[in-house]
Formats: C-alpha cells, structure tokens, sequence
C-alpha cells in the first residue's frame, strides 16, 4: 500500500525549513526554491502545500507562534498553582528573547515577518492583529496582577505593559554581540522588581 501523507506534518516540514534558511542566510534566501532545498523535497511538491511564498511566510509565522505558546504554556504550568504574575510574565519576555535556539529561530522569523510586512498589506493586518493580540494579553496580566495588589494601584496598566514589552528591544544587543543574554534577564528581573510590590 503507498504511504500515507500526513499533510500538516509535511507544512510544519516546509515551515521549519523556512526558519533554518531566514535564521542562517536571511529572509532575501527565503524563495520556494531553496526552502524546498533545505526541507529535501521537490520545488514541485512544496508548491502542491503551498501556491505561493507568500502562503508559506504565513504558515511558518503562525506555527512558530504556535510553538511559542506551547513553550510558554508549559513553563507557566510549572510555576505553581496559581503562578505569581511576575513569573509569568518573566516567561513570557524570556520567550520573547533569542535566548535559546528554539526562540532564537522565532526571533528572527518574526524580525522576518515584520520586515514582510511594511510592504505587503495582508501580511502586515495578520501581523498587527498577532501583536496586537500578544499585547492584549500582557495587559490583562498586569491589570489583574494590579486588581490583586501585586502592583501598586497608582501605575496605568497601558503604559506598564507598553514598558514590558519594550524589552523585547533587548533582541539585537543580543543577535549582535552587544550584550550577554544573562544581561538581558538581569534587565527584566530588575523591571519586574520594581514593578511588583509583592513577590513570588
């Protein structure tokens, strides 16, 4: 019997070779061509996934988010019931940061994505809804973390997550040598500190 072709597998395939080509040589080698090199599968046959490059930039930044949010979900759920809202918070920005392999090859897709999208309209609406999502949600974090009383009720909970979010800035000291990635963490658990009347 021929095998059977387990269609996602095969994108996510597609996807994670995408990443290798944009991590290693940049988003200006991210053709169909050579993703369908670096996967080791025919032009033709990545074509038959995806019709455009375009179509396999999307997917790609959708599954890496995907994985993000699994990682991110499975250290929260280390945490401790229920998570101090600093931790999670310090997972999320660590995540956010190219500090192992996993999250550097996101990194510099997103870097990627966000470049694709100053010039391409659909691109650039999935992209500011997903940053616009992603923010959502360290917003609510703070709000209930300041509802709670581990941060001072006098701070605006827009501005703070805004300033959280500014450290993700940290990425090219980072990718170019500027800084350690321990002074990157140095730097949001200090901000954590200060934000956070009350630790874990």
């Amino acid at each position: 019997m021929p095998k059977q072709v387990d269609h996602r597998e095969r994108r996510e395939t597609i996807a994670r070779a995408l990443w290798r080509v944009v991590e290693q040589r940049g988003i200006a080698h991210a053709s169909v061509r050579e993703v369908a090199q670096e996967a080791g599968i025919s032009h033709g046959a990545v074509q038959h996934y995806f019709a455009t490059r375009e179509e396999i930039l999307v997917f790609a930044m959708d599954f890496a988010s995907e994985q993000t949010s699994l990682r991110v979900a499975e250290a929260v759920g280390e945490l401790g019931n229920p998570p101090h809202p600093r931790d999670m918070l310090r997972v999320m920005l660590a995540e956010m940061l190219p500090l192992h392999p996993d999250a550097r090859a996101t990194s510099r897709m997103s870097a990627a994505y966000v470049l694709e999208a100053l010039h391409n309209a659909n691109i650039h609406t999935r992209a500011r809804d997903g940053l616009t999502h992603g923010r959502d949600l360290t917003e609510q974090i703070v709000r209930q973390a300041i509802i709670d009383g581990h941060i001072s009720p006098d701070r605006d909970p827009a501005t703070e997550t805004n300033l959280l979010l500014a450290l993700t800035g940290l990425t090219p000291l980072i990718e170019l040598g500027v800084i350690e990635p321990r002074e990157a963490l140095t730097a949001v658990d200090q901000h954590l500190n200060r934000l956070f009347t009350t630790k874990p």
